[in-house]
């Protein structure tokens, strides 16, 4: 393999791109959308997307998938948000060859804050992490060990993952299962994740979702409520805010 392909050489040679491309006044506007310091160069989605596809198509015929991941790990200890989402990017274009290691390793990144943002962690786990929980179900229950993780992170990673999965209706007990554990947890980006989990389960079984919101309704954080009935209409939303309204933890 010609040096050029190294995945730590062409980790470099990626992150020097983005640094060439970096605008510092979308990188101020960025920063706006995050509560937590996160560290931007200024670059877009798209720009990442293009690189991204670039890349992959340039080693495909070339790496193992260990090789893809050494890619990654070069750029994810960045302490910018742009190679570390090209990281992601590059990687879920070779999302088919995951083994269920790839599951701890990213929780791994999670624990060590490479993904210490919500669009890190919404970029990534719905798209690799449910992956594999669809396609190694025994994942689907070591997945609920997340739940109770002091990292933020690695807990709103343990409801996001499921995000791609609520079509799924056997699954559905198991997202019921996984919010109601998150109904204790007084961080608002895990409030808002399983708010957003909820009325993706809705779009699958809306009563079912009514009936779990009727139940739990004095349980429920009043931010993950509020996502979670978004599509209902106005006068339903209503209901179910005024009915659960007392004894609320948040």
């Amino acid at each position: 393999m010609e040096t050029s392909l190294s995945p730590c050489v062409l980790a470099e040679q990626a992150v020097a791109r983005l640094r060439a491309g970096a605008d510092p006044v979308r990188a101020a506007g960025a920063r706006r959308y995050f509560k937590n310091q996160v560290d931007f160069l200024g670059l877009t989605t798209p720009q990442l997307r293009e690189l991204a596809a670039e890349l992959a198509a340039r080693v495909r015929k070339h790496w193992t998938i260990d090789e893809v991941f050494q890619f990654c790990e070069a750029l994810l200890p960045d302490r910018y948000h742009e190679p570390r989402g090209l990281a992601i990017l590059v990687l879920t274009r070779f999302k088919k060859e995951l083994g269920p290691d790839a599951f701890e390793r990213i929780r791994r990144w999670l624990e060590r804050d490479y993904l210490d943002n919500w669009a890190l962690v919404d970029a990534t786990c719905p798209e690799l992490a449910g992956h594999l929980l669809l396609l190694h179900p025994a994942l689907q229950d070591a997945i609920r060990e997340w739940a109770g993780s002091p990292n933020r992170w690695v807990r709103r990673a343990s409801l996001v993952s499921w995000l791609k999965l609520t079509k799924k209706r056997e699954l559905l007990d198991k997202i019921y299962a996984m919010a109601e554990v998150h109904f204790s947890d007084p961080d608002d980006l895990i409030q808002k994740a399983n708010g957003w989990l909820l009325r993706e389960a809705g779009k699958t079984d809306v009563d079912r979702l009514e009936d779990f919101l009727r139940r739990h309704g004095p349980q429920i954080p009043r931010t993950t409520l509020r996502y979670a009935i978004e599509r209902f209409p106005g006068n339903k939303r209503q209901a179910l805010l005024t009915e659960t309204r007392s004894h609320r933890l948040g």
